[in-house]
């Protein structure tokens, strides 16, 4: 897992993703006023109501430092990954991050995000690699929220001065734009467990060819009695090969993502890999007794 600050960038990282606009930040290792990035766009009222909402008072403001997230810093990080008719013309949602105690893992609260749920967010901000965060994102009326995560990667650099890591930020981006548009298709619970599932078999089970990501989402689907198209096939298993390649601890991505795991374990699903790793070395040793076979012959 990443350090401290890689953890608190990835937090910034995911949460913005689904949102356009704002971070808080509490960091007890960094000696510095906690963040909050609103959409440029926003005006006075609706400012007000997104603050509502984030449960700070115009008093409590001046004890945040604030920056401002413009449409053109999202279409900049976005386009990749949606159209721009889903990014839209205005800089609109907000993003709150604390830090919370130790092990608690990650808590999502969202107001008036429609694209995407606060599983969906969890996902993404453990994949940037986040620990332990209490996360509210919200927008004045209801909107995609896709936005967020830019605005809480420009909190995090203008609080830090560090870049945020781009391998983090792009998988955790992909994740989330990727589980909102599987959710318009399978229901948004199922998408979020679904790429839960496949990234926990992933991760397990140490899987790192196109075969192996297709093999684990044709399990996880099937367990969740899901039905995907190639075409979403296709974009599981190269978002996949994104995650294999980050440096994530799949102890400490469950523990982050209680909520989750949790739910999946109570539908019965095996999310500790010990039947694929089991698989694997029975594998291995009928592969050995068939050759050691094959020389006596």
């Amino acid at each position: 897992m990443k350090k401290i600050l890689h953890s608190m960038t990835a937090v910034i990282l995911a949460v913005a993703m689904c949102l356009s606009g704002g971070v808080i930040v509490k960091a007890d290792s960094v000696d510095v006023k906690p963040y909050i990035a609103f959409g440029a766009d926003l005006n006075r009222s609706q400012k007000e109501k997104v603050m509502e909402l984030m449960g700070v008072t115009e008093a409590e403001l001046a004890d945040y430092e604030t920056v401002e997230v413009t449409n053109q810093d999202e279409h900049k990080y976005l386009d990749s990954y949606l159209d721009k008719s889903v990014i839209g013309t205005r800089a609109l949602s907000s993003v709150k991050i604390e830090e919370a105690d130790a092990e608690t893992g990650i808590t999502v609260e969202a107001h008036n995000i429609s694209f995407c749920t606060e599983e969906m967010y969890t996902n993404a901000l453990v994949t940037a690699g986040i620990q332990d965060a209490n996360v509210t994102v919200a927008a004045p009326f209801s909107i995609s929220g896709t936005a967020a995560l830019v605005g809480a990667m420009k909190a995090y650099g203008t609080m830090t001065g560090e870049e945020i890591d781009s391998e983090n930020a792009d998988a955790a981006t992909n994740e989330l734009v990727l589980t909102g548009e599987l959710g318009n298709s399978i229901g948004k619970d199922k998408a979020a467990e679904l790429v839960a599932l496949v990234k926990n078999k992933v991760l397990s089970e140490g899987l790192d060819s196109e075969e192996e990501f297709k093999k684990a989402i044709e399990e996880a689907s099937e367990e969740l009695n899901i039905n995907l198209t190639d075409e979403q096939k296709t974009k599981i298993s190269q978002l996949m090969k994104k995650i294999q390649g980050l440096d994530l601890d799949i102890d400490k991505l469950k523990n982050q993502a209680q909520s989750i795991y949790d739910k999946l374990k109570n539908m019965d699903i095996d999310i500790d890999g010990a039947q694929g790793i089991w698989d694997k070395i029975k594998g291995f040793f009928s592969n050995l007794w068939d050759k050691i076979k094959g020389w006596f012959e």
